[in-house]
C-alpha cells in the first residue's frame, strides 16, 4: 500500500483515477478546489477508510507525506481556462512548483497531466513527441498551452536539478462518464444537444480532426507510466490514433441517441487546431499499452451516463456565451 496524493481529484480525470487507486488498496488523498469539478463524482468514496478529501487550491503549498503524487489539477476546456486566463497559468505553474517541491521533500514520485495542446495546431500529423509543436504564445489558448508547456519545462528541470523522479504524460481528447455537462468540450457538447433535440452546432466546416480516447483506457495508460521502467520518463502521448472528423462524431451521436437534431455550422473559433491525432509509438513500445475500447462502444456509455443525469444540479460555473465554441480536448 502506497500514500498517493492525486490533486484534481475530484474531476473527471482524477475521480476515475482515485477510484482505481482506492480499489488498489492505497491510502488515496484527494486534493480539488471544485472549481470545474464536484463532490458528486468522489461521494462513492467518501466513506472508504483509505479515501480521504481535501479541500485546496494548489497554487499554494500544502505539506502531506506520501509516496506517489498525480498532479492533474488543471482547467482543461476552453470554457473555464478562458474565463480566469491568469488563474489558469498560476495552476500550471504554481501547482507544478509546489508539486514538485513536496515531491522533492518527500523523495515521492511524481506524475504531470499534461496535453496535446502542447503541440498547438501541428504542421505535423500524427504529432510525435519529438514535435515541438506551433503554439501561439499570445492567443487565447496560450494561457492553457504555455502554461502546461511550461509545467513540463519545470519537470524535467528538477529532475535534472533535484534528482526528481518524475513521469510526464501528454494527454489527446478523452471522453467518458463524469464529463461536466457545461465544460464546452465536443463530446459533451454534442450529447447534451442531441438528447434535447437541438440543433447540433458544429464551428468551422466539421473537416477538422480529432481522436477520441475512452476515459478507462486512459487511466490505464497513467498506471502503467507510473509504475513503468525507470529509464522512461516521458514525455509519452496518450490517445487513441483513430481519427474522426467534429462532423462524423456529430452523426454518430444523432444515430446513437436516436435524435431528431440536425447540423448547423458556425465561424471556426481563434486557434483551433485543425488535427489532433496521438502517435502512440513510445506508449506500445515502453509501457505495453495501446486503448482498447472503440468510440462507439465508449459513447453509448457517455450517452447512458449523460441520459442519467438531472442537470438542475448543475452549475454552469462560466459564461459560456464567448467560449463555448471551441471544439477541443
Amino acid at each position: 500500500m502506497k500514500r498517493v496524493l492525486v490533486t484534481g481529484g475530484a474531476g473527471f480525470l482524477g475521480s476515475h483515477l482515485c477510484d482505481r487507486l482506492v480499489k488498489a488498496g492505497h491510502d488515496v488523498i484527494c486534493l480539488d478546489n471544485f472549481f470545474t469539478s464536484q463532490k458528486s463524482n468522489v461521494a462513492h468514496l467518501l466513506t472508504a477508510p483509505n479515501f480521504d478529501l481535501v479541500r485546496h487550491d494548489v497554487t499554494h503549498p500544502i505539506w502531506l507525506e506520501v509516496d506517489e503524487i498525480y498532479n492533474l489539477a488543471c482547467p482543461a476546456s476552453p470554457v473555464h481556462y478562458q474565463y480566469n486566463p491568469i488563474k489558469t497559468m498560476k495552476v500550471s505553474v504554481m501547482g507544478a512548483i509546489n508539486m514538485l517541491g513536496l515531491a522533492k521533500r518527500c523523495n515521492a514520485r511524481i506524475f504531470q497531466a499534461s496535453t496535446s495542446e502542447v503541440y498547438g495546431d501541428p504542421d505535423i500529423h500524427p504529432q510525435p513527441e519529438s514535435y515541438r509543436g506551433n503554439v501561439n504564445p499570445i492567443g487565447v489558448r496560450s494561457c492553457y498551452d504555455e502554461g502546461k508547456r511550461a509545467a513540463e519545462t519545470l519537470f524535467f528541470d528538477y529532475h535534472r536539478s533535484n534528482n526528481v523522479d518524475i513521469r510526464v504524460v501528454r494527454i489527446f481528447n478523452t471522453y467518458g462518464p463524469r464529463m461536466h455537462p457545461y465544460d464546452g468540450r465536443v463530446v459533451s457538447n454534442f450529447i447534451l444537444q442531441a438528447l434535447k433535440h437541438e440543433d447540433i452546432t458544429i464551428y468551422g466546416d466539421g473537416s477538422q480532426t480529432r481522436s477520441f480516447c475512452f476515459v478507462d483506457d486512459l487511466i490505464d495508460g497513467f498506471l502503467k507510466h507510473m509504475h513503468g521502467p525507470d529509464n522512461f520518463i516521458g514525455p509519452v502521448n496518450l490517445g487513441n490514433p483513430g481519427e474522426f472528423t467534429i462532423k462524423e462524431l456529430a452523426e454518430m451521436v444523432i444515430k446513437q441517441t436516436n435524435s431528431n437534431s440536425k447540423l448547423v455550422y458556425m465561424p471556426l473559433p481563434a486557434d483551433d487546431p485543425t488535427q489532433r491525432k496521438p502517435d502512440i509509438t513510445l506508449a506500445k513500445k515502453h509501457l505495453d499499452w495501446e486503448p482498447k475500447v472503440p468510440l462507439s462502444e465508449g459513447l453509448q456509455k457517455t450517452i447512458d451516463y449523460f441520459a442519467s443525469l438531472d442537470l438542475r444540479k448543475y452549475r454552469k460555473p462560466t459564461d459560456h456565451t464567448a467560449h463555448k465554441n471551441s471544439q477541443t480536448q
